[in-house]
């Protein structure tokens, strides 16, 4: 009969056990590929059998679903501490935060941002399931049109324009590191503020108080 201590024991060696499963099958998959992915190498790679790790992941299907749920997890909690934190009063400027944010996650985190984005399992016939990372952004860029700092534009179709425009750096500087990129802040300054400027109202004049030139020359 195992006491409280012993208990407390074995979980904590299953999930010291989950987590070091999960690191190495992250290294393997993306060395690899899906398909020469197998749980007998990931097995050797941390010296244990193949038993152990099918006591956590049934299949390597369910272990690679497994880490990119991880992925989008991490990635949706550094997007959401953009939320949490005081909300800046323009809403445009708490979108570039966001954005940047993303970028900047998928630079430092490159093995998770290819488990969310850029590596894929073989088709199964099921339908794309839309993550709430995505509902981040729109729920930004809706503050955007609602308070008047947008044009009166599509929330769906924005949203989705930023977030190619942010992925599409974010994957190219994953990939091609060696390319000889200028310096990679400003490119990612220059993409993000290209991306959500094209998007922006036009700041409309202070009203011309009573008795002042302008509002003489308004009323002439």
């Amino acid at each position: 009969m195992f006491t409280p201590l012993a208990a407390q024991r074995r979980e904590r060696h299953r999930d010291e056990l989950r987590a070091l499963i999960l690191e190495a099958a992250r290294e393997i998959f993306v060395t690899d590929g899906y398909e020469s992915f197998s749980m007998r190498r990931l097995a050797a790679r941390i010296g244990y059998s193949p038993g152990s790790i099918y006591l956590h992941f049934r299949s390597k299907e369910a272990l690679f679903e497994a880490l990119v749920e991880e992925s989008f997890a991490r990635l949706h909690r550094a997007l959401t501490r953009i939320q949490d934190t005081p909300r800046d009063k323009d809403p445009v400027s708490s979108l570039r935060r966001g954005l940047r944010a993303y970028v900047d996650f998928g630079l430092r985190n490159p093995n998770d941002y290819r488990f969310a984005f850029l590596l894929r399992r073989p088709l199964d016939g099921r339908p794309y399931r839309v993550h709430p990372v995505f509902d981040v952004m729109r729920a930004m860029v809706r503050r955007c049109v609602d308070e008047g700092r947008f044009r009166p534009v599509p929330v769906e179709r924005t949203s989705q324009v930023l977030w190619a425009s942010i992925h599409g750096i974010t994957a190219l500087l994953i990939q091609r590191p060696a390319f000889p990129w200028v310096g990679k802040r400003e490119l990612v300054d220059e993409i993000v503020d290209g991306a959500v400027d094209r998007f922006v109202a036009p700041r409309r004049p202070p009203p011309a108080r009573k008795g002042t030139p302008r509002a003489r020359r308004a009323r002439a």
